[in-house]
Order: C-alpha cells, then sequence, then structure tokens
C-alpha cells in the first residue's frame, strides 16, 4: 500500500479512469454534506494562511492484473462520495465559466479536458469517473449536457443543480471559489492486489459504521472477493433486484432491519441492528463451513426479500393475505416478521395453505392488540416471535401455533377475554395513536360487514362533550356528580362514537345530539343504532354500551379456540426455550455459530429426557434441576459440561473427562465442539440423570399425575418472570419472588402445596386452603392434594392472587 498527500486536482490529472465496483452504494451524499463542502472552499479561499485543506482519503486498487489499455483503471475502494461531488462541483464550474467568461487561468475546456474526461479516449473510456448503475448514466448525461435519463438519480441531479446554484450567485467571484478548490487536499491511497487485502482495509476505513449501513458492509463484504464476472452476475441477479424491490428510500431505512430479521430466522438469535454486519459475516463464514456457497446464501437472502416486501410494503397480490397483513402493520408489529418470514417460506413451498396464512395473521392481531389493550408491556415480544417457530409441530402448524400463545404466561400472556373486556371499557381509547383508533373503529363498525364502511370520513364524537363547562342541561342528565362522571367515561369507548357531523352536533344535549339532521338516529353507521333508541345519556348507559361494545370486541379480536384436552398435550410437552438472562444471552450470541448451534442442540437433547427436567439461566452456564445434575459452560472454543457423577463410575466415556476440582461428586467434560463429542456427552448426561439422587416421589410420580405437575410448574412460574424456582431437597420444590413464597410437594396421591399468606372467606370463597399451625402460622395450605385439572384451576387463582396482592410481613 502506497498513501501520500496530493492536491485534488492534480490527483485527477492524466489519464485514467476511476470505476465505482457495483458492490459499492450508490451515490448518497446530501445537500447538508455538500453546503459544507463549499462552505469549507470558500472559507480555505479567504484565508491567506491557510495552504491547503484535507477533505479525506481515496482508496483504490487496479481493476485487474492484466490489463490490456491504455487508461488505467482503477476500483475505488473508499472515498467514491467525496470524488463524486468534487466531479459534480468541477461541471457545474465549468457551466457556470462558460456562462459567465472570467479572466482566470480555467476554463470550462480545461476542466474537461483535465479532471472529467480522458479527451483522446472514446465511449466508457473517455469518463475519468463511472459510478454504479444506479448512478452512472446521470452522470453522463450532465457530463455531456444531454437529457437526464427517465430515471435519474435524485442526488446526482440535486448535488450539481446545488452548485450550479451557489456559483451562479458568485458569479462576479469565480476566482475566490478556483482559489479554494486549489487548496483542496487528499490522501492518495494505491494499494498492491498482490499484498493488500482489500476488504481488510475497507472494514478498517469504515470501522465507525458511520458512513456506511449495515447493508452496505454486507454488500462489500458479499461481493468484494469474488472475481469481477461473478460479482456482475450476482449483484445484478440478486443484489440490484432487492435494491430495487424495496426502491431507494426504503432500501436506505429498511434493509438493514430486513436482514437482522433474516438472521433472526436463520440463527434463532436477534443481532443488534448496529451489529448486523458481524453477525451477516459469522452466519456466512458457518455456512462455507458447512459447504453453503456465498451464492447460495445470497440466493435464499433474495428470496426471504421477496417475502419481506410483501409484508411490510403491500405488494402481497393475494386480497386476503394482504387485507390481513394490512391489519398487522397498522399494529406497528415489525417484532414479529421473523417469525412471519418463516410463515411465508413454508407458503410458498406448499407446507401452508393461503386459508393457514389469513389464519395465523388474524391470531398474531388478536394476541398483539389485546395486549395493547391490557397495557402489557411490548418488550418481550422481540423474543416471543424469534423463538415461536420452535414451538411449533410441522404437522399441526395452525394449532400448535395457537397453543404457543394460549400457554404464554406472565408478561408474554394471550389477554383472556376476561382481562381483555375489563381493560376495554376503562381504556383512554380516545387518546390511542390516530392510526390505532382509527384501526379500532374500523374493525369494530365493519364486522362481518361485507359493504365495508370507510371510516375515513368521519370523526370521533364524544357523545358525553369534552368541554369542562357542561351545560345544564348535561349536569342534569348526568346528576351531581357529573364532574367525576365526565373524568372517568370522558374518553372510554362507552362514550365514543363516529359521525359526520362533528360540529354539527357540537356540546349539545343528548336528545339533540340524537334527533338531528345526521344525528344519532340519522345515521348509517351500525355503532350509533343503540344511540338512536335511548332517551337518556349517563353513567348507567356509558356503561352498558362499553359492556355491549367489549362483547362485540372479544369476536372482533377472538382468543384462538383449543380444545382443553388438546391443550393439555401441548402443555405436558412444554420445555424451557429462551435465554432470558441478559448475561447469558450475550455470551451466547458471541458463540462463532457451529458452537451455537451445538448449545442449542445439547440444551434440547437433555430437556428432552424427561419432562420434569428444568433450566436455571445462571450468568455464564445453565443449571439443570432434577436436583442438580448437570452444568452447561458455552465457551466460543468449546462447550464445556459438568455431571453429578464421579469420575470413577465412568466406563469409556468417549470424550475427554476429568474429575471436578472443586465438587468431588462431579466430573467435568471437556471440548465438546463436534456432533460425536455430543453424542458420547448425551450418553454421560442419561447416565447422570439416572443416577441423580432425587427423591421417587419426585421423580417418579404416577403417570396420571405427571402432566398435571409439569402443569403446575408452567403456570406458577409464567405468573411473573421474576418468580425463581429451586429444588430445595429431594421432596419439594420452592418459588420465590420478592417477599412471595410457595412451597409445592409432588406425592403419589396428589399435590400438596403451601403458600406464605392468610386467606379469608372473602378471598378463599371455596375455603380451598387452611391456615398452618407452629413455625407455619402465616402460611396456608391446601386442604385436599391437588388431583385434578378443576383443582388445579382453583388454586391457581389464589396463587396468583397471592403473588400479586399479598405483602409477607
Amino acid at each position: 500500500m502506497e498513501a501520500k498527500a496530493i492536491n485534488f486536482l492534480k490527483f485527477l490529472q492524466g489519464t485514467k479512469q476511476f470505476a465505482i465496483p457495483i458492490y459499492q452504494r450508490t451515490y448518497s451524499w446530501t445537500q447538508e454534506q455538500c453546503k459544507q463542502l463549499w462552505d469549507d472552499i470558500l472559507t480555505v479561499a479567504k484565508d491567506e494562511n491557510a495552504s491547503g485543506h484535507f477533505i479525506g482519503s481515496i482508496v483504490y486498487v487496479e481493476k485487474g492484473l492484466y490489463q490490456i489499455s491504455a487508461v488505467p483503471q482503477l476500483l475505488v475502494i473508499d472515498g467514491q462520495q467525496r470524488l463524486t461531488t468534487l466531479s459534480l462541483l468541477m461541471a457545474a464550474f465549468g457551466k457556470v465559466l462558460e456562462e459567465n467568461p472570467t479572466d482566470i487561468e480555467i476554463s470550462r475546456r480545461k476542466i474537461e479536458n483535465y479532471y472529467l474526461f480522458n479527451s483522446e479516449e472514446d465511449g466508457e473510456l473517455r469518463y475519468k469517473l463511472v459510478l454504479t448503475q444506479g448512478d452512472k448514466g446521470t452522470l453522463k448525461a450532465l457530463l455531456d449536457s444531454h437529457q437526464l435519463p427517465q430515471l435519474a438519480s435524485p442526488r446526482v441531479t440535486e448535488n450539481y443543480y446545488f452548485f450550479l446554484e451557489q456559483l451562479r450567485k458568485l458569479r462576479s467571484d469565480l476566482r475566490t471559489v478556483y482559489q479554494g478548490i486549489n487548496k483542496l487536499l487528499i490522501v492518495d491511497i494505491a494499494l498492491n492486489r498482490d499484498h493488500d487485502n482489500p476488504q481488510l482495509i475497507f472494514e478498517s476505513l469504515n470501522s465507525t459504521g458511520l458512513e456506511l449501513s449495515q447493508a452496505d458492509l454486507i454488500r462489500n463484504y458479499v461481493l468484494m472477493g469474488l472475481d469481477s464476472k461473478e460479482q456482475t452476475e450476482l449483484y445484478n441477479k440478486y443484489w440490484r433486484a432487492m435494491e430495487q424491490s424495496f426502491g431507494h428510500t426504503e432500501y436506505t431505512v429498511r434493509f438493514d432491519l430486513f436482514v437482522r430479521d433474516y438472521l433472526t430466522v436463520k440463527t434463532r438469535q436477534i443481532p443488534n441492528i448496529r451489529g448486523v454486519y458481524s453477525s451477516f459475516k459469522t452466519y456466512a463464514l458457518a455456512s462455507a463451513n458447512s459447504q453453503v456457497s456465498i451464492s447460495q446464501v445470497i440466493a435464499d437472502l433474495y428470496r426471504y426479500s421477496k417475502y419481506y416486501t410483501r409484508l411490510a410494503f403491500g405488494k402481497e397480490p393475494d386480497p386476503q393475505i394482504r387485507e390481513a397483513l394490512a391489519d398487522v402493520n397498522l399494529l406497528e408489529v415489525e417484532v414479529a416478521y421473523p417469525f412471519l418470514l418463516e410463515v411465508y417460506n413454508n407458503y410458498e413451498n406448499g407446507l401452508l395453505s393461503k386459508e393457514a396464512v389469513v389464519e395465523i395473521l388474524r391470531l398474531i392481531e388478536s394476541y398483539v392488540f389485546r395486549r395493547a389493550i391490557c397495557g402489557i408491556p411490548t418488550n418481550s415480544l422481540n423474543k416471543t416471535f424469534a423463538t415461536i417457530s420452535r414451538e411449533v409441530d410441522p404437522d399441526n402448524y395452525v394449532e400448535s401455533v395457537k397453543a404457543t400463545l394460549l400457554l404464554k404466561g406472565s408478561y408474554t400472556r394471550f389477554p383472556s377475554d376476561e382481562e381483555f373486556s375489563r381493560e376495554f371499557v376503562v381504556k383512554d381509547i380516545y387518546h390511542l395513536s390516530k392510526s390505532r383508533r382509527s384501526y379500532l373503529f374500523r374493525k369494530l363498525e365493519n364486522f362481518n360487514r361485507k359493504e365495508k364502511v370507510d371510516i375515513g370520513e368521519y370523526t370521533i364524537e364524544h357523545i358525553l362533550p369534552q368541554n369542562e363547562n357542561l351545560s345544564k342541561a348535561w349536569q342534569q342528565e348526568l346528576g351531581p356528580d357529573w364532574e367525576e362522571l365526565q373524568k372517568t367515561y370522558l374518553h372510554t369507548i362507552g362514550n365514543l362514537t363516529l359521525t359526520g357531523y362533528n360540529p354539527e352536533l357540537s356540546d349539545h344535549s343528548f336528545l339533540e345530539k340524537r334527533n338531528a339532521e345526521g344525528g344519532y338516529a340519522d345515521s348509517p353507521i351500525r355503532l350509533n343504532r343503540n344511540l338512536a333508541k335511548l332517551e337518556h345519556w349517563n353513567e348507567a348507559e356509558i356503561q352498558e354500551r362499553a359492556n355491549q361494545l367489549a362483547q362485540l370486541a372479544i369476536k372482533v379480536w377472538p382468543v384462538p379456540a383449543l380444545a382443553s384436552d388438546r391443550l393439555d398435550e401441548y402443555r405436558a410437552g412444554l420445555i424451557v426455550e429462551s435465554l432470558d438472562h441478559t448475561p447469558l444471552e450475550k455470551r451466547v450470541n458471541a458463540l462463532p455459530a457451529p458452537i451455537r448451534e451445538l448449545f442449542e442442540e445439547l440444551r434440547l437433547r437433555i430437556l428432552g429426557l424427561d419432562s420434569l427436567i428444568r433450566e436455571r439461566l445462571q450468568v455464564t452456564s445453565i443449571l439443570y434441576e432434577k436436583t442438580h445434575f448437570a452444568l452447561i459452560v458455552p465457551t466460543k472454543k468449546a462447550l464445556q459440561l459438568h455431571l453429578k457423577l464421579r469420575f470413577d463410575e465412568i466406563v469409556n466415556p468417549g470424550i475427554g473427562c476429568k474429575p471436578h476440582g472443586v465438587w468431588k461428586e462431579w466430573t467435568t467434560l471437556l471440548n465438546i465442539s463436534t456432533q460425536q463429542q455430543l453424542e458420547d456427552a448425551m450418553k454421560l448426561v442419561s447416565q447422570a440423570l439416572r443416577s441423580s439422587n432425587l427423591d421417587v416421589s419426585l421423580a417418579s410420580p404416577p403417570n396420571e399425575l405427571e402432566a398435571l405437575f409439569s402443569q403446575l410448574r408452567y403456570q406458577i412460574a409464567s405468573l411473573d418472570a421474576n418468580i425463581t424456582e429451586n429444588v430445595l431437597a429431594s421432596s419439594n420444590i420452592y418459588y420465590k419472588k420478592g417477599a412471595n413464597h410457595l412451597v409445592i410437594f409432588p406425592r403419589r396421591t396428589g399435590i400438596d402445596l403451601w403458600l406464605k399468606t392468610r386467606f379469608d372467606t372473602n378471598s378463599d370463597p371455596k375455603s380451598l386452603f387452611k391456615v398452618g399451625n407452629g413455625n407455619m402460622a402465616k402460611w396456608s395450605m391446601i386442604r385436599e392434594k391437588i388431583s385434578t385439572s378443576a383443582q388445579l384451576d382453583d388454586v391457581m387463582k389464589l396463587v396468583a392472587q397471592a403473588f400479586e396482592k399479598h405483602k409477607v410481613q
């Protein structure tokens, strides 16, 4: 590599051609950046003490080893934005000099011959700068004073005319401009193709990630290492097609997001949006190790990009799917895209019908909207949708998606009809975002309606007016507590409707609003039908209407229907899938893809040994309890597995082992980095599980109680993400969240349960619990062992109540 500082105009002189490779992004400087360059030129021109102004570097490499051309062709690795911008400035400068002849040592002819064209060449070689396909024709047209192409590059055109305008304003002082341009300096960096790695140098120059998007870096990484023919083929066939399908604006804004979702699908990990490039490199290298070529990776990326544009940009051809997608997108649930990309992939491959896709979209719509009405935080949704495919049964796809969402608990729950309707009637609907508010009223008004109403022509009407100074008629209508009633119900669904006559209805009394031309009795809107029959509008009527609309909302956004016995089957097979412990998650995300895949397989294989095995996520490891018999520590080179198994009990391990240094009853398995080593390790995991000292009452409940026991453990853990589970001894499991404590004892005849709280007849009307005695006087214990699903449901209502409301003194 040879680097030297040089005057920019001298750098352009001589016969040469700078070509922007097809893998580089299109020209993207804005007028703001051009204005900064313009101001710098004028400033340095007027500063007699400034000998030069550094504007950055231009890095290039010879196009090929065996060039046979009178014009050296140089591929620009870095600096195309500066090079293009200054070329536009010089082209505009030449045009203004021709318009305003000036007695200075530069002219349009000299500018073109020295800095813009190789004057003795013809065709493509005539141009000193050749841009990428999206910009090439526009720059050529401007330099040759030809008509712009139909799809002219907006950035190239806008910036050329910006400089033209600035120069025309200074036409009487063009000498100053030329002096400033003459002081511009660059660092000329010529790479040696035999000794320099363009990709590494490119990454180093762009290490801050400020100049290039993650998608730009990925494109350069993919194409830069290929020969010219393969570059052109892959770019034209896949990458250029993706750019065009996204469109310039969406490509700039959304392509990074698409690649993140694609990698989430492929790796089951969610990359940080600023680390998409790094994650893609890791994925590409892992693919190469699995004999998947980079061209196959890009072809797959292109295939998923077509799904993404249909998801995100309304390009879905089927009207039913397109309508369902539009509703999902109105809820701003982009976190669902990784899962929906997989749904699309299955649909395109004939594994899902159109009806199944619509049903899944409507299911997601209900799930997200119900959660929004119930005020459930959304920060868990990205992991929910990133991992949901792991729990899907390909043979019962839609049903298993329903079951998976229905079995979510705590902050990932699917709100029940009871919870949804309760929150729906008290929610401040009026102050939802405008798009969500319109969506809500559109869905309510058009439910089961073939002739759809365009509610865009209507506005939200407060039946009870917003005016704080209510008229005497309204005060009498509401009664002495009118101020409190207005405050309580004003913006709730019971008091809101649609109208095209908002100004006319204004703050008039209810009967005047009802009977007016265009009023409630004269309205084509279904939501106003019941209002047309009422004589009064008071608290009772508001509540009644709110409850009616809540019942309608339950139908509009339904909970999926699934038989209880089928749901129990899915619940019994549930296993822990997600890493919720942030330090461990970061550690796993940093693993090389092959080790991460082994790690995930080992987790699933261990959990699959017994339905009672549970994971406890720690800072750098995962502990497996039944009781503690295994511990996984992931490292970048391999997995370490610690087993509660004496070293002298192991026969023909087939894998490197040694006694644990601290725990005498444990053995450490080293360097699990291949599939065969994992198979050998699993034999020892099974042995350790069989040898664990768990009491028979916990290890082997009767078959009819095993599913019930699993349901109880799952439902307790699902109440709150902060509830911790610990197998304290060989016969019980202990749960804790803050001051709340619960212990369960699995027995052969049923399950005992103790809860550290006191119940009275109001909170426990069925007298399921009785007060403990002695040291357990502050606890309540179940009167009869839990042995049926009905008992379990009743008990869990009280457990949930205790964890939510009761504080232990």
